[in-house]
């Protein structure tokens, strides 16, 4: 039995209860196994035994008084992955499907995710299985503030550096980091995704969406193409989604479908992304509304988006949403190209069959690296105390990106699979935060 299939049996027996990490940890010791196997002396370290645990696992709990005065309770994480190439950082999830194993998966994915950005990051995440949705202000401050107050503990500009993430937005990094500054007394760079009057960097919110599209189009660019013209199925109405709507949409792409929780629309001619912006970023409605307003659209409730026809498959929503019949379904209408907006948001069925059936299939850990690449690049401003334009960020982000884009391209073909971005991101990813680890010995 090789190395790496050791670990993974190790690893589906000790964390049985734990179905999304062991899923991610498994996608990705597989495909770097011709990595691992052409360097012995990673056994003899130990080193996937290590790469595969935390750091460190904090759980906490997180007591707050409702606008009913009735007290409430919820458990808070944060997962410390892996600081071999620079201090940890990953968003902070709030929403009450939060778990062990799913802060674990995504600690672990951002560690690759981070490495491929070639930014000094290391990979951690955390959150609560707190709903800020249907809260007040105040329930959310409250809540906020006594999270916060444990987690300051672990982090720093130079430890931990959290961000954003699902049900984490601009309102909640405020509160977040307005009790860290009155516990600590000190105003530094510990929190991304902050306001851009108080140390946050024009672009973060735009990021991922645009990451995507900026790594999409390359992979068009090399093959004598552009986005200019083609059908794009979007699920998801989030930030991600969002955005990279609106940068395919400028770069000539027509964007047909977009989703919630409830539902998804479809448009042929284009979605009116300033429509979707006011009813789910400033109104925070469902996506229901759009239709009532726009004669044009089809409204399905339910699931959906990838059985209409499209170029180009952008799954921005959450994990594990692109199934193997959706797979099958895009296969079947000519898709050429997924890429993953969100976090694993294909299943690992599905995205084995789109690789064989030679749709290109762009991986989260690489095409959704924009987000993360700005948070660091926020933490470069803190820490000089500058602040740099929008052109000079969206510059920075593009060169990232096709960067991520040549790495994981070039990491596939070095090791017989070319074209494989997925065996190729974590090859890329896995390699340099390898090399730190051996440089540091046993730790």
């Amino acid at each position: 039995m090789g190395y790496t299939q050791r670990i993974i049996d190790e690893l589906k027996e000790r964390y049985a209860d734990q179905p999304e990490f062991i899923q991610a940890a498994d996608e990705v010791l597989a495909s770097i196994a011709p990595a691992v196997d052409a360097n012995p002396a990673y056994e003899a370290a130990g080193l996937l035994e290590r790469l595969v645990e935390p750091e460190r696992v904090i759980m906490f709990r997180v007591p707050w008084i409702d606008d009913a005065g009735r007290v409430q309770v919820n458990r808070g994480y944060r997962i410390e992955f892996n600081s071999a190439i620079g201090p940890y950082k990953g968003g902070l999830r709030l929403h009450p499907s939060v778990n062990l194993s799913i802060l674990k998966f995504l600690g672990f994915e951002q560690v690759f995710k981070n490495s491929l950005t070639t930014l000094p990051i290391g990979g951690g995440k955390g959150g609560a299985d707190f709903d800020p949705k249907g809260k007040s202000d105040r329930e959310v401050m409250a809540f906020c503030q006594s999270f916060m107050t444990e987690l300051c503990r672990h982090i720093g500009p130079d430890t931990d550096v959290p961000a954003g993430d699902i049900g984490t937005g601009a309102r909640e990094i405020g509160y977040l980091f307005g009790q860290y500054k009155r516990i600590r007394n000190e105003f530094t760079g510990v929190l991304t995704g902050k306001g851009l009057t108080w140390g946050g960097s024009l672009a973060r919110t735009e990021a991922t969406g645009y990451g995507l599209i900026y790594f999409v189009e390359e992979l068009l660019r090399e093959r004598g193409e552009s986005l200019a013209g083609k059908r794009v199925n979007i699920s998801g109405s989030g930030n991600v989604a969002i955005y990279a709507a609106e940068k395919a949409t400028e770069l000539g792409a027509v964007v047909q479908t977009m989703s919630d929780s409830t539902g998804w629309i479809f448009e042929a001619d284009g979605i009116d992304l300033a429509a979707v912006h006011e009813i789910k970023e400033v109104r925070r409605g469902r996506l229901s509304e759009y239709a009532d307003a726009h004669p044009s659209c089809e409204y399905h409730e339910g699931r959906g988006v990838w059985g209409v026809a499209c170029d180009i498959a952008l799954p921005c929503a959450t994990q594990n949403e692109l199934l193997l019949e959706d797979a099958q379904a895009l296969a079947a209408s000519g898709c050429a190209i997924v890429g993953e907006g969100a976090n694993m948001p294909t299943t690992r069925e599905a995205t084995d069959f789109l690789i064989e059936q030679g749709i290109a299939f762009c991986p989260g850990k690489a095409s959704n690296a924009g987000g993360v690449a700005v948070s660091a690049l926020e933490m470069s401003q803190n820490s000089e105390r500058l602040s740099w334009t929008f052109e000079e960020v969206d510059a920075k982000l593009k060169d990232i990106m096709v960067g991520i884009y040549h790495a994981a391209a070039d990491a596939a073909a070095a090791y017989g699979h070319e074209g494989n971005l997925v065996v190729g991101a974590n090859i890329a990813g896995f390699k340099k935060v390898a090399e730190a680890m051996m440089a540091q010995g046993v730790v």
